[in-house]
């Protein structure tokens, strides 16, 4: 059994579970918070022989309801287990309140390089920054490809406009997280309902795709088909228009000239694409029709606005909550809903 409390975990009882499960677990297990995520809490775990494994929970303190929920992320990551998609191998999932307080969730470590950082992207070649981000529009059209039949999740959730599932739920948690009262986020958000394009296709959409959500092999130097290992954090994947997850890249996909990088600076370094470059990339390689995007680009922000506020206040409710590089602030909020408000301008939204 191991010693200590790693916060969000009982060491021993999470050790017990995980010897319980004839995976080749050697204690002692030491537990370490990697990532820089500002939701569900990722840990890596090692033990005696150097084997290693990851678990996800919830964040600590009371949630919003529907929020953080590990096991329907579970659910999904095992259905992507035979796909086009990379991802971490499921393990195991346990509630079991003798081991934890909250859902728990174990997967496979996948051996590569996460780029959650200006510091990390600047070990990369501009070659290999390249590859990488010519990567990503490729691995959202796997994505979007998944069949919702064969892999059991055509009934994830609704098939009803994505555009207005998404207003109606983010507005909705901005009224229950929000710190102060902010009438740009309102006004967006009666303009992006009085703007949604019409939805033509269902499909997967991870929700948050983006770079600190890839891992690359940190290998190589140009070759895009080894630049992604794996897409993780699906906690907020869901059905709808395949177009929001290109939004979303586009809305933490910051460049060099922008008015208001906030927390996303890798992307501006030399060799990473552009965002033009990005969606003519996802264009290419799935011949989607992309004249809505810079609409889907406004919502993101709008969204990533009000996630990034409750971020902010559930680190002010537990401490334990932040990530390693601190959380938001209401300048870095503000920010946001800035380019938000920018970005709907230029699509003629507002």
């Amino acid at each position: 059994m191991s010693t200590g409390t790693t916060p969000g975990l009982d060491d021993g009882a999470v050790t017990a579970w995980m010897e319980s499960l004839d995976i080749g677990v050697s204690g002692p297990l030491t537990f370490e918070r990697i990532g820089n995520g500002q939701s569900n809490l990722t840990f890596a775990v090692t033990d005696a022989a150097d084997g290693r494994w990851v678990l996800r929970r919830p964040p600590l303190g009371t949630l919003l309801a529907s929020a953080h929920d590990v096991a329907r992320e579970y659910r999904i990551l095992s259905a992507l287990q035979d796909t086009a998609v990379p991802v971490p191998t499921t393990i195991a999932l346990t509630d079991d309140p003798a081991v934890t307080d909250a859902p728990l969730v174990l997967m496979s470590h996948v051996d590569g390089l996460v780029v959650d950082s200006p510091a990390v992207a600047g070990t990369l070649s501009e070659e290999r920054r390249r590859a990488i981000g010519e990567a990503m529009p490729a691995t959202l059209g796997k994505i979007h490809a998944v069949d919702l039949e064969s892999t059991g999740l055509v009934d994830l959730a609704s098939h009803k406009p994505y555009a207005a599932r998404q207003l109606k739920r983010w507005s909705a948690q901005w009224e229950q997280s929000k710190t102060r009262e902010v009438p740009d986020i309102e006004r967006l958000a009666t303009a992006l309902a009085a703007s949604a394009p019409e939805q033509t296709e269902v499909s997967l959409v991870h929700g948050d795709f983006h770079l600190s959500n890839i891992i690359t092999s940190g290998a190589g130097e140009g070759n895009v088909d080894d630049a992604i290992v794996a897409v993780v954090d699906w906690e907020l994947c869901t059905l709808g228009d395949p177009l929001a997850d290109v939004g979303a890249l586009l809305a933490y996909w910051s460049e060099a000239d922008d008015d208001n990088v906030g927390m996303f600076m890798s992307s501006t370094l030399p060799g990473f694409p552009k965002r033009n470059e990005l969606v003519d990339l996802y264009a290419a390689a799935t011949g989607r029709d992309v004249s809505a995007v810079g609409y889907w680009h406004a919502l993101a922000l709008w969204k990533l606005s009000v996630i990034a506020e409750g971020v902010m206040r559930r680190a002010i409710d537990d401490e334990r909550n932040r990530a390693r590089d601190g959380s938001p602030t209401t300048d870095l909020v503000d920010g946001i809903i800035g380019r938000a408000v920018a970005t709907a301008e230029e699509a003629g939204i507002l």
